[in-house]
């Protein structure tokens, strides 16, 4: 079922979204210093072009260790992010996500797109890994 609706959501709009994320990856890395909002951009492009079944998660959530995308340099980052280029992402999600919803059919792909416009906001220390990692993941963490 996966892959059926990923079939379908890169062919109905997906693509446009994880473009739009590859774009701004690219206009962060024609600067030296854009290049960790960059990587983050292609990673999280990559999940917009194919979001079902997979989960973005926290790094040091998923590692048990804090890296300089989850330190406070990181929170700086998504600050400046915000500012630059998310809000722009999440409006676009959420555009897309009030279009989906029109049909019955397209409700799980606004929830999707709904899902990527909060990930949008502040992406610098999160990775993209199957759902069931996450949940191993987060499990591992409650124990």
């Amino acid at each position: 079922m996966r892959t059926l609706g990923n079939i379908i959501w890169f062919l109905f709009g997906g693509v446009f979204m994880g473009l739009m994320w590859w774009m701004f990856g690219l206009l962060a890395f024609i600067s030296i210093i854009g290049i960790p909002w960059g990587r983050a951009c292609f990673v999280m492009g990559n999940f917009s072009f194919f979001p079902f079944g997979k989960e973005a998660i926290s790094r040091d959530e998923l590692t048990n260790e804090m890296d300089i995308g989850t330190s406070p340099l990181g929170v700086v980052g998504n600050v400046i992010w915000f500012l630059l280029a998310g809000v722009w992402l999440a409006i676009g999600h959420i555009l897309s996500a009030v279009a989906c919803f029109v049909t019955i059919i397209g409700i799980p792909f606004a929830l999707q797109h709904l899902k990527l416009a909060v990930i949008s906001l502040a992406p610098i220390g999160k990775t993209v890994v199957s759902k069931e990692e996450a949940a191993a993941a987060r499990y591992s963490i409650r124990r």
